[in-house]
């Protein structure tokens, strides 16, 4: 085979514009960076509460966690505004959420009290909860606060005179300390002379008793009988 031959036979190397294009060809295929206003998007939905890496939200937990949180009863109206939703889902989540906690033997509910809603531990539990209770001095109530809490949760809206004519003692120091924590307000003034103020019990009262209403506190009859 003559020189001639052999050349022909030869491959051609590739020329250098070739050989640029193909180096090139990778990096059309790479994915473009995203622009600045949505990068800036990104930023904001990594912000968004509630939103963590493999933390995805619903409905549902979102007003457990709501409850959970809260340390008094909030209505399904104040629910749905907060969790951004309609009552209707409101009350139809906490009942999904009650029917799971049940299955799974949880030692909590979700309650109706003071006329909204409240997760509470179960009454199987309350042995223990007083227990703790007991460490809390400073939410004792003493016998004549209770004794004068009564008075006023039966027979509100009442004035400072006719609770001191009932226990037979003044109730002034009592009254300023019921005030305090919460558990009574004055509600108006009577109409009889001097017009003294009128005492009534609180939405705290019922939470702390346990009470939706004031109608579920129990009947004074009932109180009158011995225990079993």
């Amino acid at each position: 085979m003559t020189e001639e031959q052999l050349e022909q036979t030869e491959a051609p190397l590739p020329n250098t514009e070739t050989s640029e294009e193909v180096e090139e060809q990778p990096e059309e295929t790479e994915t473009p960076l995203l622009n600045a206003e949505a990068s800036e998007d990104v930023e904001e939905q990594n912000d968004l509460p509630g939103q963590s890496q493999g933390d995805e939200p619903t409905v549902e937990t979102v007003v457990e966690a709501v409850l959970f949180a809260s340390d008094e009863s909030l209505t399904d109206n104040r629910l749905a505004k907060i969790v951004e939703t309609s009552i209707k889902q409101v009350r139809k989540c906490i009942k999904s959420l009650n029917e799971k906690y049940q299955a799974n033997n949880n030692a909590f509910r979700i309650e109706q009290i003071a006329g909204g809603y409240q997760m509470l531990t179960l009454n199987t539990y309350n042995y223990w909860l007083k227990k703790l209770l007991r460490a809390r001095s400073d939410s004792k109530l003493s016998p004549a606060a209770l004794e004068t809490l009564a008075i006023i949760a039966y027979k509100q809206p009442v004035i400072r005179a006719d609770i001191e004519v009932i226990r037979g003692v003044a109730a002034g120091e009592v009254l300023r300390t019921l005030c305090y924590k919460g558990l009574i307000k004055i509600v108006g003034r009577a109409e009889i002379l001097g017009r003294p103020m009128l005492y009534g019990t609180t939405k705290k009262f019922l939470e702390v008793f346990g009470l939706n209403a004031l109608k579920d506190l129990p009947k004074i009859e009932e109180l009158k009988k011995p225990p079993a």
